[in-house]
């Protein structure tokens, strides 16, 4: 199955990671860049860019950096046209950038609220606004979106389950909006993973455990099985795919289990 994106240009949002290891941005970027696509590695921190750029030239791959606020119009609209400019078109984009965020309605800060929204949603919105023409003018694509099971299943995560609920349907609607564009558009809910941004939130270990077990198959979730899951999405594979919201989460959300954290 090698090759699956070759000559696929492909545009990956939070394409670094907030420590060392692998995030979802950062294994989509990875895998992407094996099966043969051109990758520009899109994240506000370079130096986090940069080191998954080295990891895909030491496989051979091609990418290159760009340093973007996916909430700001122009960096996002820029960041379409580096793609466009180096390689010609732009096939898939795959927006990965989010953040976490606490509380009830009653005790959240408004401007915190605010906040989540602007990165988790309109930041998606933005990186597709600009990404979609150029996917029409290239004769196609598919969009990627990263959700959270915790739009299913609320955990005291107000604001961001309601910002990933929102993913939900704001993909919805961009796939009844542009299938006649060739544009397929789905996204992903990971379950609880263990990714450099967990670990970065310093999760002890008892925590750690308990959440791997919260699956049904006992297994602790990584950015890879994130990204093999958009992988399979932005592929030819996934080509009669689109409008859905696939759960990768090792069944907890079927579980009766509860986890926290």
């Amino acid at each position: 199955m090698a090759g699956r994106l070759e000559g696929k240009v492909a545009i990956v949002t939070g394409a670094g990671s907030v420590g060392e290891g692998i995030g979802n941005g950062r294994a989509a970027a990875v895998l992407f860049a094996r099966e043969g696509a051109r990758v520009l590695l899109a994240d506000r921190k370079r130096a986090a860019a940069e080191e998954t750029l080295a990891m895909i030239d030491g496989e051979g791959g091609e990418a290159d950096v760009f340093e973007a606020d996916v909430t700001r119009s122009d960096d996002c609209r820029a960041m379409v046209e580096a793609a466009v400019g180096r390689w010609g078109k732009l096939d898939i984009l795959d927006n990965n950038v989010g953040i976490g965020g606490r509380g009830t309605v009653v005790d959240v800060d408004e401007d915190e609220w605010d906040r989540v929204m602007r990165v988790n949603v309109k930041g998606m919105m933005l990186a597709s606004k600009h990404a979609v023409p150029a996917m029409i003018a290239s004769g196609g694509g598919a969009i990627v979106n990263i959700s959270s099971i915790a739009a299913f299943r609320p955990r005291g995560l107000t604001p961001y389950s309601a910002s990933k609920g929102a993913v939900i349907s704001l993909t919805r609607a961009m796939a009844v909006d542009h299938a006649r564009d060739g544009i397929r558009v789905n996204c992903i809910a990971p379950g609880p993973v263990y990714t450099p941004m967990v670990a970065a939130g310093g999760m002890p270990d008892e925590l750690r455990e308990r959440r791997r077990k919260a699956s049904l198959l006992q297994l602790e979730g990584t950015g890879w099985d994130v990204g093999y899951a958009a992988l399979f999405l932005v592929s030819d594979e996934a080509r009669y795919i689109t409008g859905v919201c696939l759960p990768v989460d090792g069944g907890v959300i079927i579980s009766s289990t509860t986890a926290r954290g």
